[in-house]
């Protein structure tokens, strides 16, 4: 089975870079969801709350990722 996906491993350092536009639509609902997040819980008044949710965005982030891309691991420079 040839599974599509929508992140690549970086090639410096451990992480991912989107290569789909499916990748592309994560990447910028993550932003919306963080920027959205920033202005409705209003971090100066419930830091505690905001921090949750913002770790739990980034938390699904990370399971997308580890779903729909490459597996990470660290590197340094092209695969070889």
């Amino acid at each position: 089975m040839n599974k599509k996906i929508w992140f690549k491993r970086r090639w410096y350092g451990w992480g991912w870079y989107p290569v789909t536009w499916q990748g592309w639509i994560v990447v910028l609902a993550f932003i919306l969801a963080v920027i959205v997040l920033a202005f409705s819980t209003f971090p100066k008044e419930n830091l505690t709350c905001y921090f949750i949710s913002l770790g739990i965005l980034v938390l699904v982030l990370i399971l997308i990722c580890l779903k729909k891309g490459e597996k990470p691991k660290w590197q340094w420079g092209p695969p070889k």
